[in-house]
């Protein structure tokens, strides 16, 4: 003891020192320390002797394992702290077993907690020892490196095992989120159809009180057969379609046609024009007219809201099978994409979002071709993630703005909102995953993050926003030809 340098310090629970050859029976039962002759147990000099009792610490979170330690009677259990804040059980010894060489041999000190699982007997060499013995004695270099190579292959594949578990759980919780608006948007088309049925069935009732006239039906037949052709929304600009809206309900309205407002979006949608409906009005007289045109829109209507439930249950659909390609690498053939086509198709999703918000959306598409050469896949999780996140941003009855243009080699989207904008502080966060503003149980954090994600992989291209008090625009540019 009293050759030892001022650099000692006494472990916890130390009730002494002895020479390592005094326990040559307790040895015997080591692994590490089994071959050793006497001599060469002797040549490894003094350690010190431990006596822990249960719950007993050794080593604390914040203090470096400093020794190597051979356990001769009880159980030991070590717990890492990871950086999320949980508590992982690394390793648990029991007697015969050695621990401690792995912070000494990587010079990597962790926050681990040492303790005793039972009342425990231990013999430490501490780290200028430790460092002695495994200079001098070849045997049990040779195992005690075996050992560190051992547990760091067990570490490795835990953390990988870890890594996967975290991906999963990113995985999971994007297809939540991603799945929740076409659930939606299904729920209620399936609601809204449920109410177009019965109002098809009044209408169809009242046709049967009174005589229908062999050019009223062919007219009628007319009008399906244009409604089942035309059913899909038409692509215009916003003051494009306010304006044929507006004309629309002002003719409606002077056939004394009834739900004038309600109705004339929905023609308009499928590409009726006023002088179309000429020959229906010279078909029928006023009140019957009113019956053959509210006929059509529930009509057209349900078609469209068919035609959601349709594009919804694929979107599930393709979510799902995602999960299962998730191992694999996503392959698509080339192909050519509408670009204004998806934009819109998003819009049909989130209208009645909108509406309820009565947020309007100012588009105005500039681009003179909105097609692009591409295999990439899911672009209409981007426009549903940064349009659902204007709509959040802005306030009810504000506008929301969706732009197009053209750069060489690029088709170039803006969508921007009037809302509060993003603060200075949180602008290099804003495309982590799980990063959120939103309070809880209103977002996951993971919407820029899967947009971000799919426009720069799967695009080949770049997203990035501007944004001021009163402004913010997310700028996506996606490149004409990508592999």
């Amino acid at each position: 003891m009293d050759q030892q340098s001022t650099s000692y310090v006494r472990p916890p629970f130390f009730t002494g020192r002895t020479l390592l050859s005094d326990f040559r029976q307790e040895m015997g039962h080591v692994r590490v320390f089994a071959s050793l002759t006497d001599a060469e147990l002797a040549s490894l000099g003094e350690c010190d002797v431990l006596e822990v009792p249960a719950d007993g610490t050794i080593y604390t979170p914040n203090q470096a394992i400093r020794g190597y330690c051979i356990l001769l009677e009880g159980e030991v259990a070590a717990d890492r702290e990871e950086s999320d804040g949980s508590v992982a059980r690394i390793r648990i010894a029991r007697a015969g077993d050695c621990f401690g060489e792995v912070p000494l041999l990587m010079g990597k000190h962790k926050s681990i907690r040492v303790y005793a699982i039972a009342a425990s007997k231990i013999l430490l060499f501490q780290e200028e020892q430790f460092w002695q013995m495994m200079a001098c004695c070849a045997a049990v270099r040779r195992e005690v490196l075996a050992d560190c190579a051992k547990r760091q292959y067990a570490y490795q594949a835990e953390a990988l095992h870890r890594e996967k578990l975290i991906s999963l759980g990113t995985l999971a919780a994007g297809l939540m989120h991603e799945l929740h608006n076409p659930g939606s948007a299904a729920r209620r088309a399936s609601s809204q159809l449920r109410e177009n049925i019965l109002r098809l069935q009044e209408l169809s009732l009242r046709f049967c009180d009174q005589p229908v006239t062999e050019g009223q039906l062919s007219c009628m037949r007319d009008l399906q057969q244009e409604a089942i052709v035309h059913a899909r929304c038409a692509t215009m600009s916003s003051m494009e379609q306010m304006d044929a809206e507006d004309a629309m309900t002002d003719w409606l309205e002077r056939a004394g046609v009834q739900n004038a407002s309600r109705i004339a979006p929905q023609l308009v949608s499928m590409g009726m024009t006023t002088e179309e409906l000429e020959c229906t009005r010279q078909a029928f007289h006023e009140g019957r007219l009113s019956d053959a045109l509210n006929w059509l829109e529930s009509l057209v209507s349900s078609i469209a809201l068919v035609d959601v439930v349709e594009q919804s249950v694929a979107r599930m659909s393709e979510l799902v099978m995602a999960v299962k390609k998730f191992a694999y690498d996503d392959r698509c053939s080339l192909r050519r994409m509408d670009v204004h086509e998806n934009i819109q198709s998003t819009l049909t999703i989130l209208g009645h979002k909108l509406r309820q918000r009565r947020i309007d959306v100012v588009k105005r598409f500039d681009a003179t071709d909105s097609g692009i050469e591409t295999g990439g896949v899911a672009l209409s999780q981007v426009w549903t993630n940064l349009l659902d996140n204007a709509i959040d941003a802005s306030s009810d009855g504000g506008v929301i703005e969706v732009r197009t243009w053209n750069e060489p080699d690029a088709f170039c989207v803006g969508i921007a909102d009037h809302g509060t904008g993003i603060p200075d502080e949180i602008r290099e966060h804003i495309f982590e995953p799980f990063f959120t503003t939103k309070p809880v149980g209103k977002g996951t954090g993971l919407g820029l993050e899967i947009a971000h994600r799919i426009v720069t992989q799967n695009f080949r291209g770049t997203i990035e926003f501007e944004s001021h008090p009163g402004h913010t625009e997310f700028l996506v540019r996606l490149p004409r030809a990508s592999a």
